[in-house]
């Protein structure tokens, strides 16, 4: 693409405002040209992408939205719930067309750069918080935490309000997945010692509760070589006297009544212990 001789390259995203690439050197006549030639397309008027660009970033720039919420979290390699439509916040009231996008007008915690198209990871975080249900925004929190990408520390010199503040009192940093993070929450009741990422005989499980009563949980990456090892592993806990209870996705999002209901029949019996006598 021709450009003058002290202008820089091309955004590496690939989309990049107009008055940005002229201040930069471009010329509005290379632009022009560039788009008539299909070279570079114009999402919105004072935008231009090229043809392989982020299909996202490009979107964003024709909505004049920002990336946020649950679909920027994913952006950054987080663990998310499943969700069906993209997440954005919106920069200037009253001249956002949403499509099928899930608009968020909530004042962000970190001021955002003019005519940035993806949130910073605080504000991402700050509608999740206040977009998903309790579970769901602390396992994204979790998720954070766990990647080093956020503190407790960090968090509690922002002006969190409302839920998000609910979030933080909740938030582990070891949390392997999101399903660990509703085990979690959803067995803080019992009035057993639960420990997440316990280490023993060579390798971590997903939680230790008592002294002997082990749950793993299997999600995507269980199949092959990985699921060889663990089930290698699963024999080894239950010559040491473990009892291994293992489910899957589809058991802890989608029946977690019939889960709860197994650990409660193991602890009735007294399989957490390492007596074995309830």
């Amino acid at each position: 693409m021709a450009r003058s001789s002290h202008a820089p390259r091309f955004p590496a995203e690939g989309v990049a405002r107009t008055a940005e690439l002229l201040r930069s050197g471009w010329s509005r006549h290379h632009l022009d040209r560039a788009v008539r030639d299909g070279r570079l397309t114009r999402p919105r008027r004072g935008w231009v992408a090229r043809p392989d660009a982020d299909p996202a970033l490009i979107e964003a720039a024709r909505r004049g939205v920002v990336i946020s919420c649950v679909s920027q979290a994913a952006r950054r390699g987080l663990w998310v719930p499943r969700h069906e439509r993209p997440h954005a916040a919106v920069r200037v009231p009253g001249r956002t067309d949403g499509g099928h996008t899930v608009l968020h007008w909530r004042s962000p915690l970190l001021e955002r750069q003019p005519h940035a198209l993806e949130d910073h990871l605080e504000n991402a975080l700050d509608l999740v918080a206040h977009c998903l249900p309790l579970e769901d925004a602390v396992a994204v929190w979790d998720s954070a935490a766990q990647h080093g990408l956020i503190s407790r520390q960090r968090w509690e010199r922002l002006p969190l309000r409302g839920r998000a503040r609910e979030v933080l009192a909740a938030m582990s940093p070891f949390a392997d997945s999101g399903l660990e993070t509703y085990v979690r929450l959803r067995t803080r009741w019992m009035n057993v010692r639960c420990v997440p990422q316990a280490w023993i005989a060579g390798h971590r499980v997903d939680f230790l509760f008592g002294e002997r009563l082990v749950l793993q949980i299997d999600g995507g990456t269980h199949v092959g070589p990985q699921r060889t090892r663990d089930n290698e592993h699963d024999a080894l806990l239950r010559l040491l006297g473990y009892t291994v209870i293992r489910v899957g996705y589809t058991q802890m999002m989608h029946d977690w009544p019939a889960v709860q209901l197994l650990l409660m029949e193991a602890i009735a019996q007294g399989l957490h212990r390492a007596d074995g006598i309830g």
